[in-house]
């Protein structure tokens, strides 16, 4: 009775995060706004704050003719950080301000929740929290490495008997450079590094849904991983070639992202639910915790104090799930290999 009372609560935490999203109109569109950013772009200043960048920069990106030591500094330049960025940002914030005098709600901008800026880092929360991340991963990666390795016993060859190390390695190395990435994005948001956050974050959406069900279902024959596969395979490759060569839609991307990943969490669900696993209570609490993970990033609010928004509380709560993963995994090293060593002898 318990049980079943814990998945309706889940249940419902899940179907009230897919209704509970804040209507925002586009800032950007704004008259106010428009013109505080063209008139930025003619003389530099936002009221008293002035940008030395719009005196190298013509209004529409292009540089001004000057010596090589009148230019924009090489840090600014490979920041991307330019005229017209840099009036868009004061000008979003200073309406901003004034919208919160006149008692008005925050509105969004090219899609965005507008967010301070530190040290020019457009997401700083989000991006520290995807650096955080990203330690986790590699020190759950190295730990398990000397596990297997290390303290259980290998094969005559010198391979590991769990079965799915190489599987484990590669998923090592997506999770990684996907969170490199995405740390990358929240820095910078420009065209090359949302296609690489989009891009990375699609193959390691494939790649964690194939190891789901070659784990769960216990698949071993080749021919079988092959069909597994494939049509993943194909998707990612479908949606990133979409992506980078046709539209850059953030809202396809996220429904392919919360398509794979809700069939991933349905097969770790029906596994979590039926195995007699030793660490099975682990395998629950990371489904759970990855179902509640989820509703945070569907989740959209205005950031609370100009730093934090949803994206940030996911970020935050990947952290701990991380761990988690990597504790099960190596639990289930342990699990398999006495498992193999047994029916070896």
């Amino acid at each position: 009775m318990a049980r079943n009372l814990l998945w309706v609560v889940v249940l419902i935490v899940v179907v009230s995060c897919l209704v509970w999203t804040l209507e925002a109109s586009e800032g950007d569109a704004d008259p106010l706004y428009k013109s505080c950013v063209d008139q930025c772009q003619k003389t530099g200043c936002v009221g008293d704050t002035c940008f030395h960048q719009c005196k190298f920069f013509s209004a529409d990106g292009k540089a001004n003719d000057g010596p090589w030591y009148m230019q924009e500094p090489l840090y600014l330049r490979w920041k991307q950080w330019d005229c017209q960025s840099d009036c868009q940002y004061e000008c979003m914030m200073t309406r901003e301000e004034e919208r919160k005098r006149d008692g008005e709600k925050p509105t969004k901008y090219f899609g965005n929740w507008p967010l301070k800026h530190v040290y020019g880092i457009q997401e700083p929360v989000s991006a520290a929290f995807a650096a955080l991340d990203l330690a986790i991963q590699f020190h759950g990666w190295v730990s398990y490495f000397i596990l297997v390795y290390y303290h259980l016993p290998l094969q005559p060859n010198r391979k590991t008997y769990y079965e799915y190390n190489g599987l484990l390695h590669i998923y090592a190395i997506i999770v990684m450079n996907a969170l490199f990435w995405s740390g990358v994005c929240h820095s910078r948001d420009v065209d090359l590094t949302e296609r690489l956050d989009y891009s990375s974050a699609t193959v390691l959406a494939g790649y964690t849904l194939v190891l789901a069900v070659i784990r769960s279902f216990s698949i071993h024959d080749q021919s079988a991983k092959v069909m597994v596969t494939a049509p993943v395979l194909a998707l990612v490759a479908t949606h990133i070639i979409y992506l980078n060569f046709y539209n850059l839609d953030e809202g396809l991307h996220r429904k392919v992202i919360y398509g794979i990943g809700g069939v991933e969490l349905i097969v770790w669900g029906l596994w979590a639910a039926l195995t007699s696993h030793p660490s099975k209570w682990k395998l629950r609490a990371f489904f759970v915790s990855s179902i509640l993970t989820m509703c945070l990033r569907m989740l959209d609010f205005p950031p609370y104090k100009g730093y934090v928004d949803a994206h940030a509380l996911w970020r935050t709560a990947g952290i701990p799930l991380s761990y988690l993963w990597w504790s099960f995994i190596r639990d289930d090293a342990v699990f398999r290999t006495t498992v193999l060593l047994k029916k070896s002898k």
